[in-house]
């Protein structure tokens, strides 16, 4: 068991009332990680202790922004094995996520750190004689970041490291089902030594969640939000940050759909279905949820997928190396079971996998998936993945399209140019030619459209994101004037 601490400028604190929470093993139920229950007061301590540290962190010059951030990297890749702790404890994630996600987020904090010296402006022409006019980009405040914990540490570095590159100070709201996950990252913050108040660190109970983030949002010193969540979740983010005027970045679910078209390459095509779609046991925003197969090629492709998938290791993650570790809790296990239930009661052919009786969830291929059936539409959110057989271009695109969410895609095809045309045509934030849904790079504008998100995190979008656009003028002539 494994209790931590909130951080509230600089200094390791607890509830104000003393409450706590627990998170389990998701399986065998023993008791991971006992963090602060905060109350609204202590959230709100959080965000005062930010705006008091934003005048001094966002005068420092880009250097020693950058410095600091290149230590918060280094710091976080020294604590991997911490980090794989952590998250089989508390999440079940095998080892090889644990690594992923520490090399990723370390790349995201250099990243950011590269950024500092990124942040510039414009000068713009005006009919005003004399007249300089420019557009400048300025930090905007306090952030409050939200992330999830399906890629812990690399969303939970995500929502603070460009806003704190630009010179803004931050609020992470860590994720009920890892608080010492995410508590690790603050941890590498102070051990590269960032001021106090610039990054601050705030643990819930699941039920007090909405309160406090709708009390921290309202507060007039945060200028911008980020959630990466479910999209149900996101819309009530969304109304709370309408309702106070402030700007948000939203990175919601997905519904990945790979698209195979005739030409593909099937073996490069198969490697990356499985990646994709079993990556975490399929718990992340941008897996292969859906497998669109051109009917002419689809009896080979499924054959080769089911060998694949057949071969890759499920097992508990504290006792050795695997891909598919446990999902995150029976909620999962319940609604794949669901899914798996629905589509053979209407047609589908179950190839590999099944239903499982506790988090130990193997993978799992669903073939002749049809539109009648929950698992076409439905984010399974784990290793559940249904395949659908399609006649043409024509037909993959608008299965690829017939669903509310729009984050990543894929398409496989010998012909790029034939493969630009139809990425061209679908729905997504992101698309991958030849390349597998999951796919994420620091610098790179990440987002989606439709249920998907608002917005971008990543290189020079996140820029756009976290900053503001000031209009300055300087008259360097005397000007006239009507009257």
């Amino acid at each position: 068991m494994n209790t931590i601490a909130m951080l509230i400028n600089g200094e390791s604190t607890q509830a104000g009332n003393g409450a706590t929470f627990e998170r389990r093993n998701p399986l065998d139920g023993q008791v991971a990680t006992v963090a602060p229950a905060a109350t609204v007061a202590d959230a709100l301590n959080a965000v005062e202790a930010a705006a008091a540290a934003f005048p001094a962190w966002s005068a420092k010059g880009p250097g020693e922004r950058r410095a600091l951030l290149t230590k918060a990297a280094h710091a976080i890749e020294s604590m991997g094995d911490a980090f794989a702790a952590a998250m089989a404890a508390e999440i079940g994630a095998s080892g090889l996520w644990a690594g992923f996600n520490v090399h990723l987020a370390a790349n995201i904090l250099l990243e950011a750190a590269a950024l500092t010296t990124q942040i510039g402006g414009e000068t713009i022409p005006s009919d005003v004689p004399g007249n300089l006019a420019l557009g400048v980009r300025q930090p905007a405040g306090v952030v409050l970041g939200m992330a999830p914990w399906n890629a812990p540490v690399i969303l939970g570095v995500r929502a603070i490291a460009v806003p704190l590159a630009c010179g803004n100070t931050v609020v992470l709201k860590g994720s009920e089902l890892c608080p010492a996950t995410h508590g690790l990252i603050v941890k590498a913050m102070q051990e590269a030594g960032l001021p106090k108040g610039v990054v601050n660190f705030v643990t819930n109970a699941p039920a007090d969640a909405g309160t406090l983030v709708e009390a921290m949002i309202a507060h007039k010193a945060v200028r911008r939000v980020n959630f990466t969540g479910s999209t149900q979740v996101g819309k009530i983010i969304a109304t709370h940050c309408a309702k106070y005027l402030k700007p948000v970045v939203l990175e919601l679910g997905g519904k990945a759909p790979l698209l195979v078209l005739e030409d593909a390459d099937l073996d490069a095509a198969v490697s990356a279905a499985a990646f994709g779609a079993f990556a975490n046991s399929g718990q992340i925003c941008m897996s292969t949820e859906r497998i669109i197969v051109d009917k002419k090629i689809a009896d080979e492709f499924v054959r080769r997928l089911v060998v694949k998938a057949q071969s890759l290791p499920l097992g508990d993650p504290r006792l050795g190396p695997v891909v598919l570790g446990s999902v995150v809790d029976k909620r999962t296990v319940e609604r794949c079971n669901a899914l798996i239930d629905d589509a053979l009661a209407k047609g589908a052919t179950l190839l590999c996998g099944g239903k499982a009786d506790n988090t130990l969830m193997a993978a799992t291929l669903l073939d002749r998936v049809t539109s009648s059936m929950k698992i076409y539409g439905d984010e399974s959110f784990g290793p559940v993945k249904g395949i659908v057989r399609v006649d043409g271009d024509e037909e993959a695109i608008a299965c690829a399209n017939d669903n509310e969410y729009g984050l990543s895609s894929a398409v496989f095809s010998r012909d790029t140019a034939r493969a630009m045309r139809v990425a061209a045509r679908i729905e997504s934030g992101i698309c991958h030619i030849n390349g597998p849904t999951v796919h994420d790079e620091p610098q790179m504008p990440f987002g989606g459209v439709k249920g998907s998100g608002i917005g971008h995190f990543g290189g020079k979008a996140g820029i756009d994101a976290f900053t503001d656009l000031r209009w300055i003028t300087i008259q360097t002539t005397p000007r006239a004037y009507p009257f």
